[in-house]
């Protein structure tokens, strides 16, 4: 008599599997959360800076259509700053102000 066997089919995933597939998702994460986070940081320190350069370009060219400086950037209006004065990107408690001596603009 010839005995049949019958193979188990195979449903689902082994425990090593499923262990190696933690582990190399556990060294990815290792590495790319460091780097999202420094970058994340870096690019709000660029966009601060663009937008100093952008008010003070705005201001000069103010001065340079209008003859004398503004006393502060709500004096710009839309001709000037079409979206309004940016938020600092850095710190949400921080505004942009015009210094009446240097004309240059600061975060404070």
């Amino acid at each position: 008599m010839i005995v049949k066997r019958t193979s188990a089919v195979r449903k689902g995933f082994s425990l090593l599997e499923l262990l190696a597939v933690v582990i190399i998702l556990g060294i990815i994460a290792a590495v790319v959360v460091p780097r999202v986070s420094s970058s994340s940081a870096l690019a709000k320190e660029k966009v601060n800076a663009h937008n100093i350069a952008t008010l003070n370009a705005s201001v000069e060219r103010y001065y340079v259509n209008e003859g004398s400086w503004p006393t502060a950037l709500t004096d710009l209006g839309a001709d000037y700053l079409p979206d309004g004065v940016p938020a600092v990107p850095t710190d949400g408690t921080l505004t942009y102000t015009l210094d009446g001596t240097t004309h240059r603009i600061s975060a404070l």
